[in-house]
């Protein structure tokens, strides 16, 4: 409905929207939430048959985006896992195989995708959500910080390569669920007691995947971040954007994760 504009860009490619209810064939042990809880059972099947995807972390769950083109080798490559559902008229009906083959033929697994650098800075950021009914007392703060409160986009032709800090703001808004990431610095703006987060309070530092602009054709970019914190089940939030990718992890355990990203970059040479 939004009408042209030289000023917006759009991705050429209708995307469609996964939610995984079960965590398929994660070990009764894993502890993880976020993207890495289905990181084997998911992420590293779609790479390895060359399916790209955005990954959408919210505070309640976490949904996939796929390429409308690429339905059928997804339905395909998670069919043994999964039973998969597609919502019609507000009904969950079954999907088969059958219903989106059309002559499909099963691919081949791809290459080894390209090991993306990794940043990670200091910023500290909180992982949120709000009464939709308290959503108006807080609005003209939301506006001024998704507006006229942020810095100039990041040039990683001119900046270091590792990042002191980074701004970094997102709110979604699904089926009635408001999720927000916000830095500690900001949050102090807002009304304490207007916004959620977990019993803990638990704080999250960032990994941000791509030196420069990552682009959408590309495979296997979640799953570099995502198959190594599961195999050490540490938890993330991921959050890709039209840019970047961005991994939030707690606090406490960014040394380790660093340094297991670190490792896989080194081990691939």
């Amino acid at each position: 409905e939004l009408p042209p504009s030289e000023f917006m860009q759009v991705a050429d490619s209708t995307w469609l929207v996964l939610s995984v209810v079960s965590n398929g064939r994660e070990p009764p042990g894993c502890q993880a939430t976020g993207v890495t809880k289905i990181a084997r059972s998911v992420i590293a099947p779609l790479a390895e048959h060359h399916v790209s995807v955005l990954m959408l972390s919210t505070y309640q769950t976490d949904f996939i985006l796929v390429r409308e083109r690429d339905l059928p080798v997804v339905i395909d490559t998670l069919a043994g896992e999964f039973d998969i559902y597609k919502e019609e008229s507000g009904e969950c009906v079954p999907v088969t195989c059958d219903d989106v083959s059309n002559g499909f033929l099963k691919p081949k697994p791809a290459a080894s995708p390209t090991l993306h650098p990794v940043q990670s800075p200091q910023t500290r950021f909180c992982v949120l959500t709000v009464a939709p009914d308290t959503l108006p007392a807080i609005a003209t703060m939301l506006i001024d910080v998704l507006f006229y409160s942020h810095s100039p986009p990041w040039d990683a032709a001119t900046s270091s390569q590792d990042l002191d800090s980074i701004t970094f703001f997102s709110f979604s808004l699904i089926e009635g669920y408001i999720s927000i990431v916000m830095d500690a610095e900001t949050q102090k703006r807002f009304p304490s007691d207007l916004l959620l987060t977990s019993s803990t309070g638990e704080l999250w530092r960032m990994v941000r995947i791509g030196g420069q602009p990552l682009g959408f054709d590309e495979c296997g970019i979640v799953a570099q971040i995502a198959e190594p914190l599961a195999a050490a089940d540490i938890s993330a939030y991921y959050i890709s954007t039209f840019n970047f990718d961005h991994a939030l992890v707690p606090e406490e355990g960014i040394a380790e994760v660093i340094q297991l990203l670190q490792q896989r970059q080194e081990s691939s040479r």
